[in-house]
């Protein structure tokens, strides 16, 4: 299968890099480039690629608007986003915009060829811990009105599902998970997928923000 990605960075030379890197690829290839935020989503309504790498600060609605736009309209699209620092507030919007993960713009080329693959492949590309560190530096404003535990859609989870879901919110790998409620990796990756075909999420990291949100997890 050959991966489609759309390009959406307003720097000229990032993008022809990006496509140099990518356009060697067996299994990859660029099918158009964007400058901006609008011209991006007008990409991925038309071309429906399987990854968008966006740039989250880009003229004429930035890469977190297109992020938003892109998730909605394109729901087997997924998309990786570019930031600068890896705490960064823009990285944080951007998960909860719907992104599958970010990546820093400095980033060696084989970590981003990874990302994309991973995406691709339906995998989020934000390692657990590091999606639990940016969380819990934005976690306030992740807080929704309801109190611990009150959105409706918990009650869809068995009570297996909701443990994994409390453990993946606190940063565990599938294997951690595994290890603290003795079952095998396998099977906590089978809980792993019922649990976002229950809660509508498209991700691990979607999973994380959730259990965030509904105050599954608290802010350490």
């Amino acid at each position: 299968m050959t991966i489609r990605v759309l390009l959406a960075d307003d720097e000229a030379l990032l993008r022809m890099a990006f496509t140099m890197i990518l356009d060697v690829q067996p299994d990859m290839t660029v099918v158009a480039e964007a400058a901006d935020g609008p011209e991006t989503v007008r990409l991925a309504r038309q071309l429906r690629p399987d990854v968008v790498l966006v740039d989250v600060r880009m003229p004429g609605g930035d890469g977190i608007e297109a992020t938003r736009q892109i998730v909605r309209d394109c729901p087997e699209t997924r998309v990786l986003i570019l930031t600068t620092f890896d705490l960064d507030e823009y990285a944080f919007a951007g998960l909860k915009a719907g992104a599958s993960g970010f990546l820093v713009k400095n980033s060696r080329p084989d970590d981003l060829l990874a990302a994309i693959r991973s995406i691709a492949a339906g995998d989020a590309v934000v390692s657990p811990r590091v999606t639990r560190r940016l969380l819990q530096t934005f976690a306030p404003q992740l807080l929704n009105g309801s109190g611990p535990g009150q959105d409706e859609r918990l009650q869809r989870l068995t009570g297996r599902e909701l443990e994994v879901l409390v453990l993946v919110g606190r940063g565990m790998t599938n294997g951690e998970v595994a290890a603290a409620l003795h079952l095998a990796e396998a099977t906590v990756k089978t809980h792993l997928g019922r649990i976002l075909e229950k809660l509508g999420l498209r991700d691990r990291v979607q999973a994380v923000i959730f259990a965030y949100e509904t105050r599954l997890i608290h802010p350490s």
